[in-house]
């Protein structure tokens, strides 16, 4: 093969890459995004160690590296929608959580359970794994909270499992313009003890 020729084929592999660089760089930015769950506040929808895709266009599209967004700032998730979003706290964080409550409503904790404008409200999805109500101290607030109603251009969310999550009842509201996207498939799970990879998990629809 020529001089010319081998430098030919250089550029032209080169280009391909760049090109699929670019197009990868534009699905992460604007269509599909990947993640890691890191603990277990979102039990047992989402186990630790499960790698997810989620849709980066539900909620209107972020603009990458901050929390804007070129449209869809005001786009309200559903009540029960699992949503990745920035971290209020720390911005260089996402955090995955349940919508629980939508801007203007008023929502209440009694003795773990949920009370939505008044009535009782239900997942199906929750999980405690402590028997005892705190009423006192820090922890006050996991299992008694409120009632606090939802300012408008936020949600509340929660984890699935109540006892084990910080969430907004510990740090507050999620402003609409923070949510990035919506929890969409699992595409690989593993655990630190065998079988390492939970192959029942690939491939399963986030709900």
């Amino acid at each position: 093969m020529s001089r010319e020729r081998k430098k030919s084929v250089a550029r032209d592999w080169v280009e391909a890459l760049i090109v699929a660089f670019i197009i990868a760089m534009i699905i992460r930015a604007f269509v599909l995004q990947a993640y890691r769950i890191p603990s277990s506040s979102m039990e047992d929808t989402l186990l630790k160690g499960d790698h997810l895709l989620a849709t980066k266009y539900t909620y209107g599209l972020t603009i990458p590296f901050t929390t804007k967004k070129l449209w869809g700032a005001d786009k309200v998730p559903n009540r029960g929608d699992i949503i990745i979003f920035t971290f209020p706290v720390n911005h260089s964080m996402d955090f995955v959580k349940r919508v629980i409550a939508l801007p203007d409503e008023t929502i209440e904790i009694r003795d773990k359970q949920v009370y939505i404008d008044g009535l009782p409200y239900k997942t199906g999805s929750e999980k405690y794994t402590d028997p005892f109500v705190l009423n006192q101290g820090q922890g006050k607030v996991r299992d008694n909270y409120g009632p606090v109603t939802v300012k408008p251009g936020h949600v509340f969310v929660m984890g699935d499992n109540r006892d084990q999550s910080y969430d907004s009842r510990f740090w507050g509201q999620v402003p609409l313009e923070y949510i990035k996207g919506k929890a969409f498939i699992i595409y690989f799970s593993w655990t630190s003890s065998k079988p390492w990879i939970r192959f029942e998990r690939i491939g399963n629809l986030i709900r």
